[in-house]
């Protein structure tokens, strides 16, 4: 397949408001935040976010940040953000391009009593001085941004030298994109549409982009980082658990969910999985 490129995707000012759009009328996983209050629902949220994705603990390495300065890209509902927050770091910043999520992830800081410097920002052009931080954390959001490798060289940027990043995107041959292929491709006559058209306009945000192994690690070196380890890692989408996604409904998503052979998907197919995990160091 050929290399990736950003103008396969909505670009430009309108390719950015259509991902605000998107991700202010819902922020990715408000699906579980269920409660009788605001404290209810967060913990509920977090809870389910974290049963369904514990990987994020050993691969975030929150306790790394105790008196480092931490920054995260694309709080969403602050989940991971009180996380950083309880690691103690000498200072915290979050930064999202939505309103929505910054006000969730304030929320969410308040109850438990932590604090972070939390902005509306646009991921592509962060409003931080060079070398400011000594981790940059961003999970499943860079590969919404029109210009992912611009946010790539963002990330680099901003982090001191030996600084580390850890990233997440979405892998382009997953066991999730596979699945939307045959939704929206096979099964409506269009089997000849790629997989990157099928993430661009049926993934989540318009435009979303999903990357291979070898294209990470590109974004990674045109970016100027020094080493990078790249892998790929099972989801939930994957595997058909938890609620899956915000777009995807039906009697035929309830009945594959039902039969879905998940044990064996574990075993026989991880290499499938939906995301491609990322630590790059400067």
């Amino acid at each position: 397949m050929a290399p990736m490129r950003e103008d396969m995707t909505m670009t430009g000012v309108a390719g950015k408001a259509a991902v605000r759009d998107f991700w202010d009328a819902a922020s990715c996983g408000e699906a579980y935040a269920v409660g009788d209050d605001a404290a209810a629902r967060m913990a509920a949220q977090a809870a389910a976010r974290f049963a369904l994705e514990p990987y994020i603990f050993p691969f975030a390495k929150f306790g790394e940040g105790a008196g480092k300065d931490v920054l995260e890209v694309g709080v969403g509902m602050g989940a991971d953000h009180l996380e950083w927050a309880k690691a103690k770091p000498a200072s915290l910043t979050g930064v999202d391009l939505t309103p929505r999520a910054i006000a969730f992830t304030t929320e969410r800081l308040r109850l438990a009593g932590e604090a972070s410097t939390l902005l509306v920002a646009d991921a592509e052009a962060l409003p931080f001085a060079d070398e400011s931080f000594d981790i940059v954390y961003s999970w499943g959001v860079l590969h919404h941004s029109p210009d992912t490798a611009r946010a790539f060289a963002e990330v680099r940027r901003v982090l001191r030298p030996g600084g580390v990043a850890r990233i997440m995107v979405y892998h382009t041959w997953s066991l999730t994109g596979l699945m939307l292929w045959a939704r929206y491709g096979l099964l409506r006559g269009r089997p000849w549409m790629g997989l990157r058209e099928v993430y661009s306009r049926y993934l989540e945000s318009p435009g979303t982009k999903a990357y291979s192994v070898a294209e990470a690690q590109a974004l990674c070196r045109d970016a100027g980082f020094a080493d990078c380890r790249v892998w790929v890692q099972l989801n939930h989408g994957d595997l058909l658990a938890g609620e899956v996604g915000q777009r995807h409904k039906g009697g035929l998503l309830r009945v594959a969910k039902a039969l879905w052979p998940r044990g064996l998907i574990k075993r026989f197919l991880p290499s499938l999985g939906l995301y491609v995990m990322i630590e790059a160091h400067r």
